[in-house]
């Protein structure tokens, strides 16, 4: 009996590292709250493979890549030096500041891997695009406002 919990142990570590998690794509079903929550989880566990922040990607507002524009551009933004903290952070509390029918607005602290703490200012408003015109997609992070060490 042992041995074949074992054989099943390892059957399921060797075809889980095979598998790739399904990105999420946005929908009419997902809230504001859980688009953030999807994105923060998606670049605190980025991947080798910036898994995470091609999840973040796919709720980048249509207009805003638009701005930023293909993916590799949004990557390497993401890389630099405003929004590097985000990616594979220790943790993280969305805190509601305000909302409208079109428009939530949050505040996003940060614990980084170095026990630093930051605070960025998440928007997410509705879609303009005809595919998705009821989902919520995020339209700007602001710069991170860095609260220092933390005990």
């Amino acid at each position: 009996m042992e041995i074949k919990k074992f054989i099943s142990f390892l059957l399921l570590i060797f075809f889980s590292s095979e598998l790739k998690a399904e990105l999420i794509e946005p929908n009419k079903d997902l809230k504001p709250y859980d688009v953030v929550k999807i994105q923060l989880e998606a670049l605190k566990n980025n991947s080798k493979n910036d898994e995470g922040i091609k999840q973040t990607w796919l709720f980048a507002h249509p207009d805003n890549k638009k701005i930023t524009g293909p993916y590799e551009r949004f990557r390497i933004m993401i890389y630099g030096q405003q929004y590097k903290y985000l990616i594979n952070h220790d943790s993280h509390k969305i805190n509601l500041l305000s909302n409208s029918p079109n428009t939530f607005i949050y505040r996003i602290e940060i614990l980084t891997e170095e026990k630093k703490l930051f605070f960025y200012e998440w928007h997410v408003q509705k879609g303009t695009d005809n595919n998705c015109v009821s989902c919520w997609f995020t339209t700007a992070v602001s710069q991170p406002m860095d609260q220092g060490n933390t005990i």
